[in-house]
């Protein structure tokens, strides 16, 4: 291993995931080069909602500021059914208190801020991994332009479809999520909106979020047959009885298909997230569905926590193991209350609208409480 090498670490994906990671390490004082497949940010121009405690590990990143000039706080939200009649809803700012209000911003606003004021010279884009391999006191990587790099730990932040996790665990099929086998995502007019709104029908449900400038992210899935569909159109029928003020979003949408975003919603259930010198962040190691809106909220701690052991262990052989031992009894308590609500929501209509109010609120609760404590190592 060259001198250059020397403590650095390398990290795989330049997403969230991987930024997250970068600029914890940065905060540490640790050397670290991110590796990123895509020549340029693929954010598809749409938005995130940030839960509470994502909005507090970005405060740990040393962003709460600059949070605050982009996208819109999530102070409510709202379930309903397909005839537009609320079940519950949820004082958000109430819960989680101003500091951690959580906030919907577009993605490219996000991954900007997880690069403010770090260097350019230590991420790489265009550079996609080819293989992995273990060294006694490191990893090296190579490069599909022929290059290699080597550091002394490796960090796979390269998604639900990591290079990184094949390599070093062998291939691991994806599950697909209970709650459907596909979604779309897309931006679009806000119609009147000023609160997190989801309407959940016998056939699909429909989540719209403000974000800025007069606009929504819409997140919709479909059961049945929809996840081998990738034409939403095809399913137009399933939102039938809903509100007009869904209708003619969705009308606006389909007349813009290149700006509806097909995503089949895959899970990563995997016995071991690290191995001696390597270990998994994100979506990487624990993708799951976004029922919780946790995809962002986990990567951004596991970050948090891995950081904080590369900076405070000098013998960087067991760092793996402990930030795994720390990090997942919170992941499995996500997991468990995704799955929860998943079964809930395919239910029958009627034993859904029936249970919703009086169990909504409560998981809620159950699912968010444990998350408040910020995340330490």
């Amino acid at each position: 291993m060259d001198d250059s090498a020397a403590g650095r670490v390398l990290i795989a994906g330049g997403g969230i995931a991987g930024l997250a990671m970068r600029r914890a390490l940065q905060r540490r004082g640790i050397p670290s080069l991110t590796l990123e497949r895509r020549p340029t940010p693929a954010d598809a121009g749409l938005a995130i909602n940030l839960p509470g405690n994502a909005v507090q590990a970005l405060g740990q990143l040393g962003l709460s500021e600059a949070l605050c000039t982009v996208g819109s706080p999530v102070r409510r939200r709202e379930y309903r059914t397909e005839s537009g009649r609320l079940l519950f809803e949820i004082d958000e700012a109430a819960f989680w208190g101003e500091e951690a209000c959580p906030r919907c911003v577009r993605r490219a606003d996000l991954l900007r801020l997880l690069t403010l004021d770090l260097p350019p010279t230590d991420l790489r884009p265009g550079s996609e991994i080819s293989a992995v391999r273990q060294m006694p006191r490191g990893v090296a990587v190579e490069i599909q332009d022929g290059t290699a790099e080597t550091g002394e730990f490796l960090v796979g932040a390269d998604g639900v479809h990591s290079r990184v996790r094949r390599d070093t665990f062998g291939a691991s099929a994806l599950g697909a999520a209970m709650l459907a086998s596909a979604s779309w995502r897309f931006m679009a007019p806000n119609p009147g909106l000023d609160a997190w709104t989801l309407w959940a029908g016998s056939n699909g449900l429909f989540l719209l979020i403000p974000v800025d400038r007069g606009e929504v992210y819409g997140w919709v899935s479909v059961g049945g047959s929809a996840g081998r569909e990738r034409d939403l159109a095809a399913f137009q029928t399933a939102f039938a009885s809903f509100p007009r003020l869904v209708r003619n979003t969705l009308d606006a949408v389909l007349a813009q298909p290149e700006a509806l975003y097909h995503s089949p919603l895959e899970e990563v259930h995997i016995p071991s997230w690290t191995r001696n010198r390597v270990a998994l962040v994100g979506d990487a190691a624990h993708a799951t569905a976004p029922v919780w809106a946790q995809g962002a909220a986990l990567a951004l701690e596991d970050a948090l926590v891995l950081a904080t052991l590369l900076a405070e262990r000098m013998d960087w052989d067991m760092v793996g193991l402990e930030y795994e031992a720390l990090r997942r009894p919170r992941v499995a308590h996500v997991q468990a209350m995704t799955d929860r609500l998943s079964r809930t929501a395919r239910m029958p209509g009627w034993a859904r609208n029936l249970l919703l109010p009086m169990i909504g609120p409560r998981s809620y609760r159950a699912t968010y409480s444990p998350l408040r404590a910020p995340v330490s190592a």
